[in-house]
């Protein structure tokens, strides 16, 4: 760290107004338990089942990962809608921005995953059993886990090699890359480049590469019955909007030079919150083992409660 005179940050946050405030109150504290009890119930569901194989274990990952990034988020937007004056300390902040995009990196991998095992499930059945073996998944999650923390702790580096001595007021809610950029006293030209080299571009090539194997994906449908296409695309669509909805606004704010719109709090509200909520629902109520597996965790915890 050179020259860093700043000890603590002043969050703006998404708005100044003392009503609008209770509706930002009101609105993350429902988004967040709604994403809680979503996620965590998919984790508890896979955990109790034994008969759920690798799909399943991707999607376990997916939902620890959502939880972890919106938990990174918004406990503390929810806490601060309450005050009147938002700080975060420099150490804080830091360790949000390496929260933050650690597990936002994570999810991304682990899409990328579920795509590779939808496209060995489809094009590939026969060999799917060997090709995705529990081994091999565990390896792959593994991986992901590692390159996210490396992504992560490479954006840690670039901003802490950055002087902050003199303006301190952050016109977000949360502590990111961008609006850190501007209040360096320094030229940031060079580290917004290894930056946007960095963020955006794993964002840019995983969206082309999960609509490429999707692609794939839906020209080797041609070839199953009229059943297995429609549940196939059925699915395959759903999962397309997910990452439509996931990666847009991710390739907006990070593959550009560290400019800031007013449009970027609501975006990242998007899919800091917005996109966590949606997978559970996305992934499970279109996932009939998933479904299956809930009704009998059910019915096993109803039954256990009568005998009591």
């Amino acid at each position: 760290m050179l020259n860093n005179n700043v000890t603590e940050f002043i969050l703006l946050g998404l708005t100044q107004d003392p009503v609008r405030k209770k509706t930002v109150f009101v609105t993350f504290l429902f988004l967040y338990l709604g994403t809680l009890l979503g996620n965590l119930l998919i984790i508890a569901t896979i955990k109790t089942s034994r008969a759920l194989g690798s799909p399943m274990y991707f999607l376990f990952h997916l939902s620890l990962s959502d939880t972890c990034f919106s938990t990174s988020i918004a406990p503390r937007v929810i806490a601060d809608a309450l005050l009147k004056n938002i700080t975060i300390s420099f150490s804080e902040c830091i360790v949000q921005v390496f929260s933050f995009h650690s597990f936002g990196c994570l999810e991304i991998f682990i899409l990328i995953l579920m795509a590779i095992d939808r496209y060995v499930a489809i094009c590939k059945p026969l060999h799917y059993m060997t090709i995705m073996s529990q081994q091999v998944c565990g390896g792959l999650v593994a991986v992901a886990w590692v390159g996210s923390c490396v992504h992560s702790s490479t954006q840690i580096f670039l901003t802490l090699s950055l002087p902050f001595c003199g303006p301190n007021v952050i016109d977000h809610y949360l502590c990111d890359l961008q609006p850190l950029l501007k209040l360096a006293c320094a030229d940031t030209y060079v580290t917004n480049l290894l930056l946007v080299s960095n963020s955006g571009a794993i964002c840019t090539v995983s969206f082309v590469v999960l609509m490429v194997s999707y692609v794939v994906i839906l020209h080797h449908l041609r070839n199953h019955s009229a059943e297995g296409r429609r549940k196939a695309l059925s699915t395959c669509i759903s999962h397309i909007i997910v990452v439509i909805l996931f990666f847009g606004p991710c390739i907006f704010i990070y593959t550009r030079p560290a400019t800031t719109f007013p449009m970027d709090k609501m975006i990242t509200v998007f899919y800091t919150l917005g996109t966590p909520l949606i997978n559970p629902l996305v992934y499970t109520l279109r996932n009939a083992e998933v479904k299956n597996a809930m009704r009998m965790l059910w019915r096993k915890n109803v039954i256990s409660d009568d005998k009591r």
